[in-house]
């Protein structure tokens, strides 16, 4: 039922495959870039300590070969996953997280909550930025006013950073001392760690000095990594390693410098020209490797393929205000006639999870009482007759009041194969559901009106938190705030509504998931999603690639990863 595409691209790249498969394990070339080589991976399991490599004598380099290019090297200035890969190469943050949700002190020393609004950081001593100048208090509550502040970035025009909402409780911020910042928040914030994880620093002088737009043409951090050169578009970033860096957050082993001397960023945006790319040694890792091609390139010498529970859901959402996706029991039923499993093992080769609801089974706040709903047609067509749809003339569709049940699942060509199974699975039971491919941009206001029927997306889950996701897609739509900016079933429960925002300010973690459990609930029976599946991240590498996993939230932290021979 859902194998064209799958056989179509596998028919692209087999022969490669297949040819990589006889021949001897391939070395990864080493690209020269002008004034200077780099290429490094992802990080290590926290879990176990990594392996560290013996220093190589000839200088290594390692390539990464992205899906799409990053928006901009301004740690301020994005909201792509992409971006931020690339971006925490070669700047550091407050803390960072290990490959799944830990959170680690990085360029802090220590937090002290003074009270619930009001947290006092001590930062490290003697970090440098790639210019040599030492890392202080200044430089850390630069980056945060320019964050928080209306219309602080000045270039291309003036605006504010798209990642405020990010920290949106954050008020002000004030040195102390020289290494000590106090910040100051609205309200409770129990997810400030989580957060502070997407926030990298920057220096205070040289952004002064440069303006925004010299800092793009030469950003300086104080990462692993410091910038060589980039291609227009961003389509490759170069960088070498960072000799004085001050080695990392000290609790996730390796600690000191990098591993690799340089590190390439290349993007690829087709899926075969990537695996092709790997099978034939001209990259060493690969994001987003195609689910149907896993099993053949696990049996490929000198490939290795690791998976890794995903931060991105996908769903279908109905329309709730316009029929027939008013009655919840339609809703209902829809999800009822969805078979999860075919789907996970059809088009992700097994490599996904079922939804249970509106939260990801990976966020540290899911309710783990739900159970995904059960592939039950009838039940979904009892629950439709009772709807009033039924087959009332006998040619296999369902109608009600002389109109076939027939709507529109909008979706993006990433998500077409999924979209056209769903499809597949509705016109199975009688409903006459049709795929129609759009570009984000186009559709995105359109749905925010709501003018479509229906929308098969994802919403990244990143930082293992209901804060950031549920406002986003649960919460009823308020205008010029962050609730309901990706809310695009027009769903707006006064309870559900009361619950999100009373999460965002409870500090008790006991608490807190009372408060989550019940809203996952109430979002659960009223359905206003088919909820699908979670799928794994999967990357690929060369067998000489060392203390290389992917990481839950998609990046790829090179500053562990080392080249055997």
């Amino acid at each position: 039922m859902f194998g064209i595409k799958k056989v179509s691209i596998s028919f692209l790249i087999i022969a490669g495959i297949m040819l990589a498969a006889c021949a001897p394990a391939a070395t990864p070339a080493v690209v020269e870039s002008p004034g200077a080589e780099a290429v490094v991976t992802e990080a290590p399991v926290v879990e176990e300590p990594a392996t560290e490599a013996a220093p190589p004598s000839e200088p290594t380099t390692i390539i990464v070969a992205l899906s799409s290019a990053p928006t901009t090297l301004d740690p301020a200035d994005h909201r792509e996953r992409n971006s931020e890969t690339v971006i925490r190469n070669m700047f550091d943050g407050l803390v960072t997280r290990d490959n799944v949700s830990g959170v680690h002190n990085e360029l802090a020393e220590s937090f002290n909550w003074i009270d619930d609004l009001t947290l006092e950081i001590n930062l490290r001593q003697g970090v440098k930025f790639h210019n040599g100048v030492e890392m202080t208090a200044d430089d850390v509550v630069f980056t945060f006013e320019r964050i928080i502040n209306e219309n602080a970035i000045e270039y291309p025009e003036a605006h504010t950073s798209p990642r405020k909402g990010l920290i949106s409780p954050l008020e002000s911020i004030e040195k102390t001392g020289d290494y000590t910042v106090v910040m100051h928040f609205s309200s409770a914030w129990p997810v400030a760690m989580q957060m502070l994880v997407h926030q990298q620093i920057i220096p205070m002088a040289y952004l002064q000095e440069v303006g925004t737009k010299g800092f793009l043409e030469k950003p300086i951090g104080t990462g692993p990594f410091k910038f060589v050169s980039a291609q227009p578009g961003l389509m490759e970033v170069v960088m070498e390693k960072f000799a004085d860096y001050y080695g990392g957050a000290p609790d996730l082993t390796p600690v000191g410098p990098a591993c690799v001397d340089t590190a390439i960023f290349r993007v690829m945006p087709e899926a075969s020209t990537r695996v092709a790319a790997l099978l034939a040694g001209e990259v060493d890792i690969i994001q987003n490797v195609p689910a149907e091609l896993i099993t053949t390139l696990e049996q490929v010498p000198g490939i290795q393929i690791k998976t890794t529970a995903g931060t991105s859901p996908e769903w279908m959402e109905m329309n709730v205000n316009q029929p027939p996706f008013d009655d919840v029991r339609v809703r209902q039923a829809l999800n009822y006639a969805i078979d999860k499993q075919l789907l996970i093992d059809a088009i992700f080769n097994g490599k996904a999870t079922p939804l249970a609801g509106p939260l990801s089974p990976a966020n540290n706040y899911v309710n783990k009482a739900l159970k995904p709903y059960e592939y039950d047609t009838k039940k979904a067509l009892a629950l439709l007759s009772e709807a009033g749809w039924t087959d009332s003339n006998g040619d296999g569709m369902l109608d009600k009041n002389g109109q076939t049940f027939s709507f529109t699942i909008d979706t993006e060509e990433y998500l077409r194969t999924m979209a056209e199974a769903v499809a597949s699975q509705l016109r199975a039971i009688g409903i006459d559901a049709s795929v129609r491919i759009w570009e984000y941009s186009v559709v995105k206001p359109l749905l925010l009106a709501g003018e479509r029927q229906a929308f098969l997306g994802d919403w990244g889950d990143s930082a293992f938190d209901p804060v950031g996701h549920m406002e986003a897609k649960w919460h009823g739509r308020l205008e010029s705030t962050s609730y309901g900016r990706g809310n695009f079933s027009g769903y707006n429960n006064e309870r559900v509504n009361e619950l999100i925002r009373l999460g965002e300010t409870t500090i008790d973690p006991l608490e807190r998931a009372k408060i989550y459990d019940e809203a996952q609930q109430i979002i659960y029976d009223e359905a206003p999603a088919i909820f699908l599946v979670l799928p794994d991240t999967v990357g690929a590498a060369a067998a000489n690639v060392q203390n290389w996993e992917p990481a839950a939230d998609g990046r790829f932290n090179l500053h562990d990863v080392c080249l055997g021979n």
